[in-house]
């Protein structure tokens, strides 16, 4: 039989040995040395260049794929039709990839103002892109379904050539439907 007061003492103990610890973490010293030090450092323009292109290429790449996966591809097997089987959930999935590409896209001609070939090569398309803005809400109300699509498909293959006529080629990469939901 156990008696309480060696678990009692444990426990006391326990909570004793946390509280010092605790304690102790929290306590430093708080020189200005230390924060300097952890402080980020300033990137060149060089490297501010180099991530620009690798942040393009990567939120293009999510806008192509998530308008390949959720509307052309349903597209083209007759998903948006009128009587087909899942319109609505496609439609709306349409409505939701189409809003993340409008977004990716959005942030991909940010990035692309970091890199001078890159910034030349997406600047005309700058208006294509915001003309993309209203499209979901009808992709979604299943307005004019073949028109829409090949208004995206068309700026989505323009941003990938403009990105390979300035070095940083573009590949799909579909984001997974939670992804979607997140923008």
């Amino acid at each position: 039989m156990l008696s309480s007061v060696p678990v009692r003492n444990a426990g006391v103990s326990l909570t004793l040995c946390c509280s010092l610890l605790v304690g102790a973490t929290a306590c430093g010293n708080d020189d200005a040395k230390e924060t300097k030090a952890s402080a980020p450092s300033e990137s060149s323009s060089a490297e501010k260049q180099k991530f620009a292109k690798t942040r393009f290429v990567a939120n293009a790449g999510l806008a192509a794929g998530a308008t390949y996966q959720w509307i052309v591809k349903p597209w083209r097997a007759g998903k948006f039709k009128k009587g087909a089987d899942g319109r609505k959930f496609a439609l709306i999935k349409a409505g939701l990839a189409g809003a993340f590409t409008y977004n990716r896209l959005k942030a991909a001609t940010k990035n692309a103002k970091g890199d001078p070939a890159l910034s030349k090569a997406v600047a005309p398309l700058s208006e294509g892109i915001e003309k993309l803005k209203d499209l979901p809400s009808k992709l979604r109300k299943g307005d004019s379904t073949d028109s829409i699509v090949k208004d995206f498909d068309g700026i989505i293959n323009s941003v990938k050539g403009a990105g390979k006529d300035a070095g940083a080629e573009v590949k799909d990469k579909v984001p997974s439907a939670g992804e979607l939901g997140n923008g």
